[in-house]
């Protein structure tokens, strides 16, 4: 897939992933959604890339949807009636796909099932879908310039891109209920104070530490990492923590006969592992569990 409204660009085994609408702040569109998805999947497949840095071309990060488009601007079929027997039962049907499904949340779902980690770098203004599509990445640094908002109340809208599931988990509760309910834009600072991000940077330097992080993911096992992951964000939503051990158990006894065994050695031997696994092809039986 060629891809008009981004940069995918891969060296040293991280795939930096650029909004690229500098003109118009990278707002997001249906064909941005759909590129996004492309992206994540593939990459989530590609064995040459260890880690996903996502940042935006210009000043902003992604100004939220493109409120310009003719018609449904979220790009919904307005003469559908979907109902939630829909939803549960016709969820993959093209009708439904194309004319009911949310965009960002296809876009947050394509990100939590992918084998990759992936790193937010919020350069700038990250408002509305340019906000809730980092909910779903597992790290976010912030420029000194960002500026976040989960604004939809304020244009009669609710929260979309699955962030009813990812906020509170990141922020509590209290906190998720607060910046929507005012759709405050909120400074770098307060994103940090309120845990959304880990850091605030200095513009020159955020796309610097976040490849310093990815460094350090890169050199892992890609297995493990892909099975960390997922056994993370799904385990942690489960209601009693056997269910996690369930997981743990199989990922261990795999793991501790594959990839753990050159770590193990690498730590008796004092040296660097040298992992050769691959999530193309090495993912272990029971994966995906759920």
């Amino acid at each position: 897939m060629n891809y008009n409204t981004l940069r995918y660009e891969v060296a040293d085994d991280i795939l930096t992933l650029t909004l690229d609408r500098p003109e118009h702040l990278n707002a997001f569109t249906v064909e941005m959604a759909n590129e996004l998805i492309d992206a994540f999947n593939r990459a989530s497949d590609d064995d040459d890339i260890r880690a996903i840095v996502v940042t935006g071309a210009g000043r902003a990060f992604c100004a939220g949807m493109d409120l310009t488009a003719k018609g449904n601007v979220f790009g919904l079929d307005e003469a559908l009636q979907p109902t939630m027997e829909d939803m549960q039962q016709r969820l993959d049907d093209p009708d439904i796909i194309a004319g009911v499904r949310d965009t960002g949340g296809r876009v947050t779902l394509a990100i939590y099932d992918c084998r990759k980690p992936v790193i937010a770098a919020i350069n700038g203004a990250a408002v509305g879908i340019g906000a809730t599509m980092t909910c779903a990445m597992d790290i976010r640094l912030a420029s000194e310039h960002a500026r976040i908002g989960f604004v939809f109340n304020k244009i009669g809208i609710t929260p979309e891109a699955c962030s009813t599931w990812f906020l509170p988990r990141i922020v509590g509760m209290s906190q998720a209920l607060e910046w929507c309910y005012t759709g405050d834009i909120l400074d770098a600072e307060e994103a940090l104070a309120g845990g959304y991000v880990k850091a605030v940077l200095p513009a020159d330097q955020l796309l610097e530490e976040a490849y310093r992080i990815a460094r350090r993911i890169a050199g892992h096992s890609p297995v493990a990492i892909a099975l960390t992951r997922q056994m993370m964000y799904r385990n942690a939503a489960q209601p009693h923590p056997v269910e996690a051990h369930k997981v743990d158990s199989l990922a261990i006894y795999y793991c501790s006969q594959k990839s753990g065994k050159e770590g193990v050695a690498a730590f008796l031997e004092k040296r660097a592992p040298q992992f050769t696994d691959k999530t193309s092809c090495d993912m272990p039986a029971f994966y995906p569990w759920w």
